[in-house]
């Protein structure tokens, strides 16, 4: 009996031991969590019970062009804070601040007497002079915070490429939000330490926590050319009634973008903030965003495959010698009747080589070089001119274009496709497709950002480098593609963007609208894509205009805006004619 009761004694003993070791793991398992889990957030929290921050505002940088002309910036301004338990006077705080600010005195006096709050916005976004009138004033309880507003020095200049901010100060579009890290700075603040109740105390030093600046980002964009080419815009939609004109311009040696322009824009300065759909369309950059069946101005493509791959030895390829001999102007392919623009009268367009086809933009000739190179070989030139994928430029919401799936494109598709119908692509796309193809056959990476510079130290943290993405031609066959399109500009249907003493190539478009799976009628989209030296190529600009009234042509309505752009760049970088 008495052995029972030992071991009986023992077990309750060994369970006692048991639950006190668990107990004991299980406080300083928690001790260990509070410790190192909740640590810093406890803190944090004793912290803010014990002081009370006053907001600094990082500046955020500026957005200035390639020549450092300064096109977005922040001015500062000031917030004014009261904090009702820590004035001493408020009737002298209420008499100051109503006479500085322009404020009713009771007003005031209400929110400085406010002692259940610890801390009360009395004003927002005041000057500097009124924010130094009120410093030196020295009133307790009174403090002011820094803050910037956001400022477009050229209002609606560059609207859709510079973007915008949120009410935040976030970028929500354009440069602004795709370089908003390096653009937005660090937030600093002014800690004081108080009591219980949020009083400040006396004989306590206040700790200064600094903002760091943003950084200033320099575009590749020029503001004389970007200039140029919203004036042109405007003119171009003025004169032919159109509903909206685009434009860009770039280096076609190292993908820079010069300008880039769609007209109607807006003012950064006065956004339609309660009207998101309205916001959305002007500040909307259409020429990265949006596609259109570019019509003729895609035969670039087609004309270069023939040649890069006549070079090669393919059999199936055309070279710059061949003859045409097919002059009927229409194709029937599969059932579907493909048309010139010209009714063949009198012997035009027969017996056509490659430059007389693009001299005059005859359809048939390039549904023939489509058909004849075979769907593999035209889409191995489609992928490696950069269509069917972004560009991969600077900027969010760049769209790939559309192009039919390689497996399931028709015959019908394919011709179509070989004079720039039954595929759509975005402005950027053929701008940088048609650089490459008189570059010397680099297809380059575009890019709106030139450098970003440390605002402090004025140390350049990134540089652009141009990037090469793929090479789809020979510089051989670039420079005949290059030839062939001057000799479109002197001698075809793009002699209204010839320039006396230069030379300048390029290629027309007129492009049919589709509204709705059908094609609009009387609605048309205009286009001309131009460079010049011709010889030695460095500009290329594309003019779009959609919907022109009365004449529809690229060669009427779009080719003579790409030259007066062209003239004002000669003029500004004073480019001496050819002797």
């Amino acid at each position: 009996m008495q052995q029972n009761d030992y071991y009986i004694t023992k077990r309750r003993l060994l369970s006692l031991l048991v639950a006190t070791i668990f107990v004991l793991i299980v406080i300083f398992g928690r001790l260990a969590y509070i410790q190192v889990v909740w640590g810093k957030q406890l803190q944090a929290q004793a912290a803010d019970q014990w002081t009370r921050d006053i907001p600094l505002e990082a500046k955020r940088g500026d957005i200035a062009d390639i020549n450092g002309r300064v096109l977005a910036t922040s001015v500062g301004t000031y917030d004014v804070y009261l904090r009702p338990k820590s004035i001493k006077d408020a009737d002298q705080v209420a008499f100051e601040l109503s006479k500085i600010l322009s404020m009713d005195y009771n007003t005031v006096y209400e929110k400085a007497t406010k002692k259940n709050t610890s801390e009360v916005t009395l004003v927002r976004q005041i000057d500097a002079n009124t924010a130094s009138q009120i410093r030196e004033l020295d009133l307790s309880g009174v403090y002011l915070g820094a803050q910037y507003q956001r400022q477009y020095v050229y209002g609606d200049f560059l609207s859709q490429v510079l973007g915008y901010l949120t009410i935040d100060n976030i970028g929500q579009s354009g440069i602004e939000a795709y370089y908003d890290k390096y653009l937005a700075g660090t937030d600093g603040t002014i800690l004081t330490e108080t009591d219980l109740i949020g009083s400040e105390l006396e004989n306590t030093p206040m700790h200064y926590i600094p903002a760091t600046d943003g950084f200033n980002v320099v575009l590749t964009i020029d503001y004389v050319i970007q200039s140029i080419v919203e004036n042109v815009l405007d003119i171009a939609i003025y004169q032919h009634s159109a509903k909206s004109a685009r434009c860009i311009v770039l280096d076609v040696n190292t993908g820079d973008i010069l300008a880039m322009s769609s007209k109607p824009s807006v003012n950064l300065n006065e956004l339609p903030r309660d009207d998101v759909t309205e916001l959305a369309r002007l500040t909307k950059n259409t020429l990265l965003t949006d596609v259109y069946e570019p019509g003729s101005t895609f035969k670039v493509l087609t004309a270069a495959a023939s040649l890069e791959e006549a070079a090669k030895g393919n059999p199936n390829a055309f070279g710059a010698t061949h003859v045409f001999t097919n002059n009927s102007r229409s194709r029937l392919i599969d059932g579907s009747k493909i048309n010139c623009w010209s009714t063949h009268a009198n012997g035009k367009h027969s017996n056509q080589t490659l430059s007389d086809a693009l001299n005059n933009s005859c359809n048939p000739i390039f549904t023939d070089i489509a058909l004849s190179l075979g769907k593999e070989v035209m889409y191995d030139y489609l992928e490696s001119f950069g269509y069917g994928s972004v560009t991969g430029i600077d900027y969010r919401g760049e769209q790939s274009g559309i192009l039919v799936g390689e497996s399931v494109v028709t015959r019908s598709d394919l011709a179509r496709i070989g004079f720039g119908q039954t595929i759509a692509v975005t402005a950027l796309q053929l701008a940088m497709a048609t650089a490459a193809a008189v570059n010397g056959g680099y297809l380059m990476q575009p890019h709106l950002v030139d450098s970003i510079v440390d605002s402090n130290t004025g140390l350049t943290v990134y540089k652009n480098v141009p990037t090469v993405k793929s090479r789809p031609i020979s510089e051989s066959t670039s420079k005949q593609i290059a030839a062939m399109l001057q000799d479109v500009v002197t001698n075809g249907s793009g002699k209204q963007a010839y320039i006396e003493g230069y030379n300048v190539g390029g290629k027309t478009g007129t492009a049919q609208k589709f509204e709705n799976g059908s094609l609009a009628v009387g609605k048309y989209v205009s286009s001309f894509v131009g460079f010049f030296p011709a010889n030695d190529p460095q500009y290329l600009a594309l003019v779009i205009v959609d919907e022109p009234q009365g004449q529809s042509y690229g060669s009427v309505v779009a080719a003579p805006y790409a030259a007066l752009i062209f003239k004002e760049i000669i003029n500004y970088k004073n480019i001496q004619p050819v002797s």
